[in-house]
């Protein structure tokens, strides 16, 4: 039920904030799809609420509160995007990407009335769709997450973001272009659903990496498996490659100390939490947190983020040697 301007003009701060709270965490999604950063994404959540706050009196009335902070939530990570304009490297690493916890992704409210739209949810908010729409323009970027993700039309589409309709059908088209190239070219198989057989590779993969055990790690490893740790620089693609990257890096030697995991799924996919304990400390602290990606029954793409993510998922900074995954 929508609510005319007057009403949100005469609220009080908080009761304004009451009014537009539920909206936080599918805000907090459509910015984080934008921007690629959960942190970026919580920064300008709140920026939108400030504006909102700030021009609740250009609320008409004429569309619900939902979508009239939709626009501003949009513009405000265009306004950012254009302040702190950002590319992926030659490579096509996106040196700022983060993983966004399920249990959050949980919180979303409903709106998809069918299995398709709810298998076009789980894809738009996994890391591979997330780091290829960075390699857009943030207005084709916009678009495509308005109209193919969203489902806004294109006239709604051209209203929100004060541009006309043939503006927005030829970003789309742009838009879509461009994500074919930045995909994977296996996009069929991108969504990781906990499947037996899926299942058991995580298990063996965690064991593996428990017992620092590389070629037991690397017989999990698709052939072009791809490695990378945002903000760091660099893709490993292969999986030699990928296996010479983490022995270069130390692991596997007793200098490196010793791994336990837990398993956790960041962006619908598993992840897990390592925490290492080096020679002769007394707990396990956190290192890195990994979103992996399956296909055809091995592990196809590995993404290293640092421990600064650990607090979005609610994951202790260190465990105890008592302490199992």
């Amino acid at each position: 039920m929508s609510i005319n301007s007057s009403d949100l003009t005469t609220l009080d701060e908080r009761s304004f904030g009451a009014r537009v709270e539920p909206h936080r965490r599918e805000l907090h999604v459509h910015c984080y799809r934008l921007l690629g950063s959960f942190d970026d994404a919580e920064d300008l959540v709140q920026e939108a609420f400030l504006r909102a706050w700030r021009r609740r009196e250009t609320y008409s009335g004429r569309a619900s509160v939902r979508a009239w902070l939709y626009r501003i939530a949009t513009n405000a990570c265009l306004d950012a995007l254009d302040k702190r304009p950002r590319r992926p490297t030659a490579d096509g690493e996106v040196a700022w990407l983060q993983p966004y916890p399920d249990d959050l992704l949980a919180q979303l409210p409903d709106h998809c009335e069918g299995p398709e739209n709810v298998a076009l949810s789980r894809e738009t908010v996994e890391l591979a769709f997330i780091a290829a729409i960075q390699h857009l323009s943030p207005l084709p970027r916009a678009v495509l997450v308005l109209r193919d993700v969203l489902g806004c039309s294109a006239r709604d589409t051209a209203g929100l973001l004060k541009t006309s309709v043939a503006s927005v059908n030829s970003a789309l088209q742009r838009a879509r272009g461009g994500l074919r190239h930045a995909l994977p070219g296996d996009r069929n198989d991108w969504r990781a659903d906990a499947t037996a057989a899926e299942q058991d590779l995580l298990k063996r993969y965690v064991a593996c990496t428990e017992r620092a055990d590389l070629a037991g790690l690397a017989a999990l490893l698709h052939e072009d498996a791809r490695f990378s740790m945002p903000p760091e620089p660099g893709i490993w693609a292969g999986k030699n490659a990928v296996v010479a990257c983490w022995a270069e890096g130390g692991f596997g030697s007793d200098a490196f100390g010793s791994v336990r995991c837990v398993t956790t799924r960041a962006n619908g996919q598993p992840a897990i939490a390592v925490y290492v304990r080096l020679p002769g400390a007394s707990e396990y602290a956190a290192v890195t947190l990994e979103g992996l990606r399956f296909r055809d029954g091995a592990v196809a793409d590995v993404v290293n983020f640092d421990r600064s993510v650990f607090t979005h998922f609610g994951l202790p900074a260190t465990l105890e040697t008592s302490e199992m995954a």
